[in-house]
């Protein structure tokens, strides 16, 4: 999905990698469905087997059963197993006579498993086995209160428990006739039929056990259960599966009723405010100076238009995946973007396709291609000569398709190969409306348009060298056109009516007139200025040189080693050019004063995240070992250190004195928060790092390791000084997070393999086996992503990885969740229900590695891993109004000039977007009247074409909804159109 090939050097793109991309996930789906039906095997082994052991054990069973006197009460079983029920038992088993009935309903996550999209971990990061369901472990076994219930008062009961249930009453007398000593597979015949249905089907068992019948004998696995937890487990809990293995929750004293909890959307919002960050890494001529006075670049799934003079931004929104080019209409007011391909959270495709859009008002006009495009958009263009009539796009397909687009009628009316090699540029030529030139890996193509033919004439470098790669084009006021190539080469093509040579074959129609040597190593980029010069940016040697009007050297200027190499280089106001780099940068500089830094971020996979404690910074540290600190409010980098090693985990000190960051190899730093100098070094273990706490008072510290251990530091001198105190033994898989209580006695902590556990402090680290004692625990934080109060945000079908990250609010009403589908989402807190509800944001293009709230709860913070960028959402407070005023505060809201444009949108809090932050429909901030009138006759035209683009339409249409569907996963209604399936989550404006 991230479409992230890795670095570019001077000389190819990464579009030559996707062949191999195909095949790589062609391949891991075949092995993901193997997988699925060994384990299914496996299950039904398993079946064959305990039946074998129940026809053995029933006597004894009987025997020992005590007579029953009422029977207990049934909750509702729900499994979130990827793999069918009847999963291993668990390895702590309550002591519990209540009888567990597994609910029978096909789901829709059938197509899950084999195609769901995968992010790659870091190092350490991958997901375990799945665990094999044979009978050789089943230590969770139950024997029912009495042999043989009756299934008639059963079958009453469980209707009022269950009354949107609809399994057969046939399967519930199955499962009653003879329990058995066997509980995780509690149903014979939902066994079968779950494996009928495969590994597809998924659930979540919730069960609630009481020990009111501790007299009764109950069969119990010795040896995965010691005598002392048999008889402590008291109170009720819930209990969930997840890739089979059983997940404990006990329920606080404080719960009453555990049936009366209701899980609601929360009041709160979430409005993007900032995005930090530049993808220059992989792409090209993606920055560019409109006359709004803002630059328009692109991150993630986001349009970028920042305005450097008022330190404003405003966001394109409407794509839903990683966008990978830009191209502006000549009006220099629209703008066309191309967006890769993808996958949604169930496995269906998100078609590539191009988006134009108005940069004014940021509404959507057209969407083109879908089904058209393969795997990507690699590069496009508007027509000149036309007046940008017309829009040519390349595919990331095998053979770089080339199709023209009337794009405002949406009508393809040419298409044709071009090439199996790469493709790094297409342009219409500015003054001959037929003429289009393609340049790619050795190769440059002059193609003639006529109505829907495209023929095609090959550049002939004759005398002159054939350069590996010809990397960029541009135009001479003459018509001639100018390559830079991989040699450092810039040539002059001139057109030419020479006849072919006898013998030789058809000679192109351009001609190489003149060849000037311009840079050492590539030349990456060309830009033709208005008064006719032109400016060249460099690979290798980094430089910016600038051409007179004979194309002879006149300035020049190297760029820092520290930014990177050029990628895009694009005029600015007055003397000024833009400068985007390898290394993200954004830069602003002239030829006398240098360059200024506009935009910067990470240029590799980012996890580290920490919010300051009570000033408006937060830091982020990623592979590629630097550590940044930001500041929230003026949207700027405080400072900047490299470390010796990528950093993955930090933590600031309660004091905000200091900071520690745990890096991959088991190594941790203590750095100034305002020097940013080293404070101390220490290392435990020798695998990553994946949590850094510190305890509310600042006196400990816990480091949660990959090698199973969470070390304890003592910490004196205001966060400068460590010694250590203990470690927690006792998990069996990496720690993936943990959290303090306020009395720094007790620790909860999470690891890979799905445990919650719970650490004795002050006596020793010890590992405390009554869990059912710290259910009433308070804890500082909360970002364990395992617990009662937020098991809830699990989605259903889950594999166990697809939530990175989770964090409480610190007025506790709230829960951000950072997922492997791109998504951010806000949950109520505590969130203590399956399957609950959720406000659901898109920006991000990539696995969402963490999310902090700012220590006002006033914004929020994610990171992308593979997209590299950090977005910052404000939280605001829903305001319930009618749909119509929605529409009259739109309305209201006026669109000054074009050079003034961004003031209407950064006004504080503009009403609608609160309302429409997940519209279906693409919303508009900031639209005068007249464009109101143009947007509803959008609308209008949209509700006759919604089979491909019914989100393209004005977010004012009173019959579309005002508001995203929540993310409950009950109802799994989806757009038949796959770019509005992510519409429905997003609007494309902020």
């Amino acid at each position: 999905m991230d479409g992230f090939a890795g670095s570019l050097d001077d000389s190819i793109s990464a579009a030559s990698t996707s062949d191999v991309q195909d095949r790589l996930s062609a391949l891991e789906l075949r092995v993901q469905q193997q997988e699925d039906e060994i384990t299914v095997l496996k299950a039904a082994l398993a079946d064959v087997l305990r039946r074998l052991a129940i026809s053995e054990d029933h006597v004894a069973s009987v025997r020992k059963s005590a007579p029953s006197k009422g029977q207990p009460s049934l909750r509702e079983a729900i499994s979130m197993s990827c793999i069918t029920n009847g999963s291993t038992g668990s390895r702590k088993t309550s002591h519990s006579s209540s009888v567990s009935v597994a609910r029978k309903e096909t789901l829709s996550s059938a197509a899950k498993s084999g195609t769901e999209k995968k992010k790659e971990k870091p190092p350490g990061q991958k997901e375990k086995k799945e665990e094999s369901h044979s009978n050789d472990q089943s230590p969770q076994t139950q024997a029912s209160p009495s042999p043989q219930p009756s299934s008639q008062t059963l079958q009453t009961h469980r209707q009022t428990q269950e009354s949107k249930s609809s399994a057969p009453a046939k399967s519930i007398k199955k499962s009653l006739t003879a329990e058995k000593p066997h509980g995780a597979w509690e149903s014979s015949d939902d066994s079968r039929n779950k494996l009928l249905r495969v590994a597809s089907t998924s659930k979540l068992i919730s069960k609630v056990a009481k020990n009111a019948d501790k007299h009764k004998d109950v069969i119990v696995s010795q040896a995965k259960m010691s005598t002392r937890e048999k008889n402590s487990q008291e109170g009720e809990y819930i209990k969930m599966f997840m890739r089979g293995r059983p997940i404990t929750m006990f329920i606080p004293s404080d719960v009453e009723n555990y049936d009366d909890i209701r899980t609601e959307l929360p009041p709160e919002k979430l409005k993007l405010e900032w995005v930090y960050g530049y993808r220059g890494r992989d792409c090209r001529a993606n920055v560019y100076l409109l006359p709004t006075g803002e630059i328009v670049y692109f991150i993630a799934s986001v349009v970028v238009l920042f305005n450097y003079e008022e330190r404003t931004q405003r966001h394109y929104l409407g794509h839903t995946d990683c966008v990978k080019c830009l191209a502006v209409h000549p009006d220099k007011i629209r703008i066309a973007t191309g967006q890769l391909a993808g996958v949604d959270k169930d496995g269906r495709p998100l078609q590539p396709h191009v988006r134009v859009w108005d940069s004014v008002s940021l509404v959507t006009l057209q969407v083109i291609g879908l089904g058209t495009f393969e795997r990507g958009v690699g590069c496009l263009d508007f027509s000149k000569a036309d007046s940008g009539t017309h829009l040519c796009v390349i595919d990331d397909s095998n053979e770089h398709m080339l199709t023209v687009w009337d794009w405002q009628r949406k009508s393809k009316i040419a298409e044709i190969k071009t090439t199996n090699e790469v493709v790094l540029a297409v342009e219409f030529h500015p003054t001959d409306a037929n003429t289009i030139i393609t340049c790619g890996k050795s190769h440059i193509f002059f193609w003639t348009w006529s109505g829907n033919s495209l023929s095609r004439k090959q550049g002939i470098f004759g005398k002159y060298e054939k350069p590996k790669f010809v990397q960029c084009l541009a135009f001479l006021g003459n018509g001639d056109v100018l390559t830079g190539d991989s040699g450092g080469i810039i040539l002059i093509w001139g057109k030419t009516t020479v006849e072919a040579t006898p013998g030789k074959g058809p000679k192109g129609v351009y001609q190489i007139s003149r060849q000037i040597k311009a840079h050492d190593g590539s030349v990456f980029t060309l830009c033709q200025m208005r008064n006719g010069m032109l400016l060249t940016g460099g690979g290798k040697d980094r430089k910016i040189i600038l051409w007179d009007h004979d194309l002879n050297p006149e300035r020049e200027i190297e760029v820092p080693d520290q930014y990177g190499t050029i990628r895009a280089v694009a005029e600015g106001k007055a003397e000024q050019f833009l400068v985007g780099t390898s290394r993200n940068f954004v830069l602003r500089g002239t030829f006398n004063d240098g360059f200024l830094v506009e935009v910067q971020g990470h240029t590799d996979e980012l996890w580290g995240l920490a919010s300051h404690p009570f000033k408006d910074l937060f830091l982020t540290c990623a592979q590629d070992r630097q550590v940044c600190m930001w500041n929230s409010v003026d949207h700027t980098l405080e400072w900047t250190r490299l470390l010796d090693e990528p950093g993955h985990c930090a933590d600031f000190h309660p004091s905000g004195a200091v900071v520690a960051i745990g890096t991959h190899s088991g190594r941790w730093f203590v750095l100034d928060a305002e020097t940013r100098d080293l404070v101390s070094i220490h290392t435990d273990g020798n695998e990553q790092l994946s949590v850094m706490r510190y305890s509310i008072d600042g006196t400990l510290l816990a480091v949660g390791s990959h090698d199973n251990f969470i070390y304890l530091y003592v910490v004196t001198e205001n966060g400068r000084k460590y010694s250590r105190y203990g470690k927690c033994t006792g998990h069996s898989s990496y720690i993936t997070h943990l959290d303090w209580s306020p009395d720094n006695k007790y620790i909860m902590s999470n690891s890979g393999d799905y445990e919650i556990l719970y650490w004795d402090i002050p006596s020793g680290c010890k590992l405390i086996r009554n869990r059912s004692d710290c259910k009433d625990i308070d804890w500082t934080t909360y970002t364990c992503v395992l617990g009662f109060q937020v098991f809830g945000v699990w989605p259903e079908g889950s594999d166990g990885t697809d939530i990175n990250a989770l964090v409480r609010s610190h007025n506790r009403k709230v829960i951000a969740v950072a997922d492997d589908f791109c998504k951010v989402h806000l949950f109520q807190y505590p969130c203590s229900k399956p399957k609950a509800p959720s406000h659901k944001y898109s920006a991000h293009s990539s696995h969402v590695t963490n999310v902090s709230f700012t220590h006002s709860d006033g914004h929020l913070i994610s990171t992308g891993g593979k997209d590299m960028s950090i977005i910052q959402w404000k939280l605001v407070e829903k305001v319930t109004l009618p749909q119509n005023d929605i529409v009259i505060d739109i309305g209201a809201t006026k669109v000054p000039t074009i050079p003034a444009n961004e003031n209407a949108v950064q006004s504080p809090a503009p009403l609608p977007q609160p309302f429409n932050e997940m519209n279906q429909n693409e919303s508009v901030t900031g639209s005068s009247p007249a464009s109101l009138e143009s947007n509803l006759e959008q609308s209008a035209e949209a509700s006759e074409e919604q089979s491909e683009e019914q989100s393209e339409g004005s977010s004012l249409d009173p019959a579309e909804p005002g508001y995203e569907e929540p993310s409950n996963e009950t109802s799994e209604e989806h757009s038949e159109s796959t770019v509005t399936e992510e519409q429905q989550d997003n609007s494309p404006v902020s």
